[in-house]
């Protein structure tokens, strides 16, 4: 970004880039947990299930890209070790021992939640002092609040699906 462009910003750049940093190592660790659950689910409406892990697995990559683009417009440097994931996320990381598809779908929907109320903190952060970054993040909360909503609809299917056996 340009001087202008970082300029703008009415707020503190660096503590605004350590908090999508934050974001940044949630969404790659949201990543693996939806791509490996999609690979060890079991249970009833498995292929649905497998189909939409899949596809968030793919969009919190997406929301990573977004995040690092801006990080590095605004100045910063993303995250380069996948250590400090660990140490910087807001949102954990359940690993998904239990393969079976109603724990799945509970794992993925509390760290939905948790991104919700992230990007939710963040979007009030940089209302009115930094438009770039706040419609950035108005779509990926959005996205979020789509998982959220497709996961416990999912959710729903199954546990009909293992009353009705």
């Amino acid at each position: 970004m340009g001087t202008l462009g970082r300029k703008i910003v009415d707020t503190d750049v660096k503590d605004l880039t350590n908090l999508l940093n934050k974001a940044f190592s949630d969404e790659w660790l949201a990543y693996y947990q939806y791509w490996i659950g999609s690979k060890i689910v079991k249970g009833p409406n498995k292929e649905a299930v497998i189909a939409e892990l899949t596809l968030h697995a793919t969009e919190e990559l997406a929301h990573a890209t977004l995040l690092t683009t801006r990080i590095i417009q605004l100045g910063g440097t993303p995250v380069t070790n996948p250590q400090q994931w660990f140490k910087l996320t807001n949102c954990g990381y359940e690993a998904p021992d239990d393969p079976f598809i109603v724990k799945v779908l509970e794992q993925n929907i509390k760290g939905e939640q948790c991104a919700i109320k992230t990007y939710n903190a963040l979007l009030k952060k940089t209302r009115d002092k930094d438009p770039v970054t706040y419609n950035m993040l108005l779509t990926i909360l959005s996205q979020e609040v789509e998982h959220e909503e497709d996961l416990q609809a999912l959710l729903e299917d199954v546990e009909i699906i293992m009353k009705n056996k």
